[in-house]
């Protein structure tokens, strides 16, 4: 472990989460901004990444060039597409960097080269990089596996800004693998994601997911168990996307001392 900050590239630099992660990185006296990264054609090129964030000027630059983003830094945070993690996980793998990433919308090749990379960078995924949603998915794992299948039904309602672009979201996509998890049961054959019609009586066992989209909610997740007669509902509500960027600084910060792998929130957070 080195005494000097970590370099810490941001991807999307100029969006809504990168300004707030190259604002965090510049107050951070662990870190430091080596690469601010943004797509191809994009009008923040060239300018100053700090400057962008609202920050002050901080002497980098925003560019589309991979390679020379990472050349030199210690690690990515990386809220972006899932083309562009996939591309991102194969350049910090060469690097041996750490890679922080929140994207959801990963289908299954994705995540296998995710995975991959994993054997030589320290990479850390989560559908959702805050502590209260990892603690959340910890008591639903519990309460699943405590409350029976039979006894109780999993339904799983999140809202999000107009302006995402995957349902169900990764946060509840992390839900309810946890509920899955806590019923011994594989979430891709339990899953209910579409409701429309004449369904027919709820199918005992199944995970219900409903995703609702409006406004500029930054996200809000509820996990219900529905009983005979009663039930429990599990709620989280992020007010300011900065528990995510922060959540994401902490994890860059925790994977920099660790071995090559793939890990998830619960590792940073020792859950």
């Amino acid at each position: 472990m080195t005494d000097q900050p970590m370099r810490i590239a941001v991807v999307g630099a100029a969006g809504r989460m990168g300004r707030t992660l190259v604002r965090l990185v510049g107050e951070h006296p662990g870190l430091a901004l080596h690469a601010g990264l943004e797509r191809e054609g994009s009008d923040a090129l060239g300018r100053d990444a700090g400057d962008l964030a609202g920050a002050g000027r901080l002497g980098v630059a925003v560019t589309s060039d991979i390679a020379a983003a990472l050349d030199g830094a210690d690690g990515v945070v990386d809220f972006s597409t899932p083309a562009t993690s996939r591309a991102l996980a194969v350049a910090t793998a060469e690097r041996g960097l750490v890679h922080v990433i929140g994207t959801t919308g990963l289908v299954p090749d994705d995540e296998a080269a995710i995975r991959a990379a994993g054997t030589r960078a320290r990479i850390v995924k989560s559908g959702n990089m805050s502590l209260g949603v990892n603690l959340l998915a910890l008591l639903v794992e519990q309460a699943a596996r405590a409350l029976g299948p039979e006894a109780f039904d999993v339904e799983i309602l999140e809202m999000h800004h107009k302006h995402k672009v995957d349902a169900p979201s990764g946060t509840a996509l992390l839900l309810g693998r946890a509920a899955a998890a806590g019923r011994g049961v594989d979430l891709e054959a339990a899953s209910v994601r579409v409701r429309d019609g004449l369904t027919g009586a709820r199918s005992s066992g199944a995970i219900g997911f409903a995703s609702l989209r409006g406004g500029s909610v930054v996200g809000d997740h509820q996990v219900i168990l529905a009983g005979e007669g009663e039930r429990i509902e599990l709620n989280h509500r992020a007010e300011d996307r900065t528990v995510f960027a922060r959540g994401a600084l902490a994890a860059a910060l925790w994977a920099r001392g660790q071995s090559p792998g793939l890990y998830s929130m619960r590792d940073v957070l020792g859950l």
